[in-house]
């Protein structure tokens, strides 16, 4: 037998001994020993299985397999891409990585390691000369014994700095402006309704575009209040207008991240200006929501969805959520008679001046709700007569309201009332 077999055998019987021992009783450094142990032994068995991979092409040819990473994933039953990936680095340590070959083979390095290495390695181009290449192996190598494998994927990102700093700048340069290049030609977003209220956006887009709008996000998405107050700071826009985002439900409770910037993206839409967006078929870029008089007045019922492109599926909502967006500045309302006559054609903007907007901050000094202390600068100006009924844009029929608040406020399952000291009290309807 092969004494590759012999091992192999040897490591399954081995395995098969200790199946039944608990580790629970064992002692503190015997853990830590055994970790680090077997850690070692499984980087030093992958790096052997790897060996036989890049030896083992028969072994495909011999029963019709394209390669022995499709057999391998047949006969182990490991995921296609991961056996493709293991038989990538495998000829790579084979026949082209020798100095990272024999460092895996020594317990230097781990596989974990060998894979970012490799990566590494390869990215930089081969007009650098193979003497420049092989050095950077040999120092990423050196640095394995310190760094792990998201340290040195870092590291290998600019080993060339290390190892040619001359030639650092030019390489760097021309390496972005392909990755440029790149991103332009590759960069994509799709928007599908999922039909079920909600829809799917999926992007591609270069590096400095997803890193404008993380950071327009993340100012939606501060963290210092756990009840988005200072997000209603943020979801206002420079006039001080009556904004309502989508209705969030994660005031004062836990709120994941990726539901925080799916929030902030919705109130980052809200914020543009419409006046500063492109002509849209002959006049400026807004949506319209048509519904009924009674409808608008009673919040009960459906609207009609309209943002100017058919098919894109976006049709429908509840008459109490086209009541919020008749509330924002961004939205058309065109409300209809009993038999569907437009009635009034809604402006696209109802404002908030900035004089309005600081002289309700001085009127009212926090949020109006009762009991609530949230400071005006982190408030919303609220229409209290509605302004789809009619309602004013002055101080007399305006109050600031936290974003919590002023959810509660467009929300039909609340009922509002003004106490004799002008604040707002909210009643659960029945």
């Amino acid at each position: 037998m092969h004494p590759v077999n012999v091992v192999a055998a040897s490591i399954s019987s081995s395995l098969k001994s200790v199946a039944d021992v608990n580790p629970t009783f064992m002692r503190t450094d015997e853990k830590a020993d055994a970790l680090l142990a077997l850690a070692d032994a499984e980087s030093r068995v992958a790096e052997l299985r790897l060996r036989v991979m890049a030896a083992a092409g028969d072994v495909a040819e011999g029963e019709g397999f394209r390669s022995i990473a499709t057999w391998l994933a047949h006969h182990g039953h490991v995921r296609r891409g991961d056996a493709a990936a293991d038989l990538r680095l495998a000829t790579a340590l084979d026949r082209q990585r020798l100095t990272l070959a024999r460092a895996v083979r020594e317990g230097q390095v781990s596989i974990a390691q060998a894979r970012v290495i490799a990566a590494a390695v390869d990215e930089l181009p081969s007009r650098v000369g193979a003497d420049v290449i092989e050095a950077a192996e040999v120092r990423l190598v050196e640095l394995a014994a310190d760094h792990d494998p998201t340290d040195l994927a870092r590291l290998g990102r600019r080993i060339l700095e290390v190892v040619d700093p001359d030639r650092f700048e030019d390489e760097e340069a021309r390496r972005l402006a392909e990755a440029e290049k790149h991103a332009q030609e590759r960069q994509r977003l799709r928007i599908r309704a999922l039909g079920d209220g909600t829809s799917r956006i999926s992007a591609i887009v270069p590096d400095a575009t997803a890193a404008r709008l993380a950071t327009y996000l993340h100012a939606f998405t501060n963290p210092r209040l756990a009840d988005g107050a200072v997000r209603s700071n943020a979801a206002q826009d420079d006039t001080g207008n009556d904004r309502d985002a989508d209705e969030q439900t994660g005031f004062g409770v836990q709120v994941s991240h990726p539901r925080r910037m799916a929030e902030a993206f919705a109130q980052l839409l809200e914020a543009l200006d419409p006046k500063r967006l492109p002509i849209h078929g002959g006049d400026a870029t807004n949506v319209t929501v048509t519904i009924t008089l009674d409808a608008l007045r009673d919040g009960i019922g459906t609207a009609t969805l309209d943002n100017g492109v058919p098919g894109d599926g976006f049709d429908t909502l509840t008459a109490a959520q086209a009541r919020r967006l008749a509330c924002n500045a961004k939205i058309i309302p065109a409300v209809l008679g009993t038999d569907s006559e437009v009635l009034d054609l809604g402006r696209a903007s109802r404002l908030f001046s900035k004089a309005q907007r600081r002289a309700l901050a001085l009127r009212d000094q926090t949020c109006r709700a009762e009991g609530c202390d949230i400071p005006g600068t982190w408030s919303e100006a609220h229409h209290l007569v509605p302004w789809s009924q009619g309602g004013a844009t002055d101080l007399d029929n305006a109050a600031l309201l936290c974003s919590h608040h002023h959810h509660r406020a467009h929300d039909p399952g609340y009922d509002t009332s003004r106490m004799a000291n002008g604040d707002l009290r909210f009643h659960r309807r029945r």
